[in-house]
């Protein structure tokens, strides 16, 4: 597999809806009801990337017909709306049905964290819809600490759901943190560079 980690564009929208809306439809990992139009996507990416970070993984079809273009995707978005909380991001990942097992999820995280850190974000938080072990699994191997669970917090396909609420230290907290800073103003940076392909060593 030759796959690259970027920045998302709100022309990927489109690409990562194929992934996101059976998410929707089928499952209660996402407690939204109804997959968002394409329009609606392109501006969830607009806004993330305006403050925080999307990102995306895609590769090239291989030789052998392999799957190619876009296979999965990671953001950071607002935590809070409150401005004290401007240092901490929620985060998630989702990777296409047909690319699972090739190490994107932990590929696409370290580059966010990476990158988040960068742009000077202290902490992630991670909300799981429960039960759900491999999800669970991931983020804990990524250094996500269990912070709570929400009980009954969510009904979707007829029953209430739990909420677990993880949580990662991304960098240590300075005691008079400066603003994080907005991806495009660290892109093509050497140091952006190499957060960005931190990930790539998870690939496989």
């Amino acid at each position: 597999m030759t796959a690259r980690i970027r920045l998302a564009a709100e022309d990927d929208a489109g690409a990562m809806l194929e992934i996101y809306a059976p998410v929707v439809r089928d499952t209660a990992i996402s407690f939204e009801t109804q997959p968002p139009t394409p329009e609606e996507f392109r501006g969830r990416i607009r806004a993330a990337l305006e403050r925080r970070l999307w990102l995306v993984a895609e590769d090239d079809a291989d030789a052998n017909g392999g799957r190619g273009g876009l296979m999965g995707y990671a953001y950071a978005g607002q935590f809070n709306f409150r401005e004290s909380y401007v240092w901490a991001v929620e985060v998630s990942v989702y990777v296409h049905s047909a690319c699972r097992r090739r190490g994107l999820g932990r590929a696409l995280y370290t580059s966010l964290f990476q990158c988040l850190a960068l742009q000077g974000f202290c902490t992630a938080i991670a909300r799981i819809t429960l039960p759900n072990p491999a999800s669970i699994t991931l983020h804990e191997a990524m250094g996500f600490r269990p912070a709570g669970v929400n009980e009954g917090i969510g009904h979707k396909h007829g029953q209430w759901h739990d909420v677990g609420i993880w949580q990662m230290e991304l960098r240590p907290r300075p005691s008079a943190p400066e603003p994080p800073r907005p991806a495009r103003l660290l892109a093509g940076t050497p140091e952006w560079e190499t957060a960005l392909n931190s990930g790539g060593a998870h690939l496989r």
